[in-house]
């Protein structure tokens, strides 16, 4: 299928959809995937691939919320804004300090010392460090597990 043909058009932003039962259940199901991901990683010894796990259990919820309303994202900045606008009009329970758990725009601080659940990946992803410490993963993955039942039970409503 070619870029442009009907099922095959590409774009990089937010787009309108129908809302979509299927839709949500799958981005869940990848949400649950991840999630489970997170201590095979760590298991395996591939700890620094825990910290993405989060991240994308995490952002799949988010797919998750936007397929609810009927949007499918492309950009993660475009993803963030949505969530991060309906947080605000009271149309989600969650908070912007639960968002800025995941996603920060305006984070200022050094990558190095913060402790966003993005920048933890980021710091991860990029460095050489090949694991995490026990306490770390534990603690992120604590973390995790908090947010991601937050955004879940978001869904049930």
């Amino acid at each position: 299928m070619k870029e442009g043909e009907k099922g095959g058009e590409r774009h990089k932003g937010l787009k309108k959809i129908s809302s979509n039962d299927a839709k949500i259940k799958n981005h869940i199901k990848k949400a649950i995937h991840n999630f489970n991901a997170i201590s095979d990683f760590h298991e395996l010894g591939y700890s620094d691939w825990s910290a993405s796990a989060c991240f994308y259990a995490l952002y799949h919820c988010l797919l998750a919320i936007l397929a609810k309303y009927g949007y499918e994202s492309r950009n993660q900045n475009c993803t963030f804004a949505f969530v991060e606008d309906k947080i605000i009009k009271g149309e989600l329970s969650i908070t912007v300090e639960d968002l800025k758990e995941i996603f920060d725009k305006d984070i200022k601080e050094d990558i190095e010392s913060s402790d966003k659940l993005l920048d933890l990946r980021e710091k991860m992803q990029y460095s050489i460090k090949t694991s995490m410490e026990e306490r770390e993963f534990e603690e992120l993955k604590k973390r995790t597990k908090e947010l991601f039942d937050k955004l879940r039970q978001e869904l049930e409503k």
